[in-house]
């Protein structure tokens, strides 16, 4: 298969955008019954794209867009920052998460730290982060220790594990 991670251009960012919303989504709806509500607004993207230093990223695997991610870097201090990672639904799974981290990581080759969130719910998450990538839980946000960056209007908001991965 054909694996590469290329630059979102303005056509492909509505789609990008839906597929992330939809992968987020189900993810939720996986962990929590009875969701109602949109997990990951446009406006939270919009936001993530709007930072300095931040790039987005397509997956493609065989010509066609199968995942992605939001990387924010600060290139004098190399911490950097994921800001999004998703597979599109119904290809999971199959190493594209995986592939999309190793190509950011070659894409970054001068980061001493990287670091990301995901909400406590995501079981997935958890073990992609820690036990594929390489990352380390540095940090439980919770009601009597919030994330300043995290709006509490945020579904699971209060509760977030933040990871870091030192580089060599």
């Amino acid at each position: 298969m054909d694996f590469k991670l290329l630059p979102v251009t303005d056509e492909d960012m509505a789609q990008f955008k839906r597929d992330m919303q939809e992968a987020f989504q189900k993810g939720a709806a996986d962990e929590i019954t009875e969701l109602d509500e949109e997990i990951l607004p446009e406006k939270d993207i919009d936001e993530s794209l709007s930072k300095k230093g931040a790039f987005a990223y397509k997956a493609v695997e065989d010509g066609k867009m199968v995942g992605g991610a939001v990387v924010v870097i600060d290139a004098e201090k190399q911490h950097n920052h994921l800001d999004f990672l998703y597979v599109k639904c119904g290809v999971q799974s199959k190493g594209i998460g995986q592939k999309t981290w190793n190509e950011i990581e070659r894409l970054y080759p001068d980061t001493r730290v990287w670091e990301t969130c995901t909400p406590y719910f995501e079981k997935r998450n958890l073990h992609f982060y820690i036990n594929r990538l390489g990352f380390h839980a540095v940090e439980f946000y919770n009601p009597r220790h919030k994330d300043p960056h995290i709006s509490d209007d945020m579904l699971g908001g209060d509760y977030f594990f933040r990871f870091e991965k030192t580089m060599k």
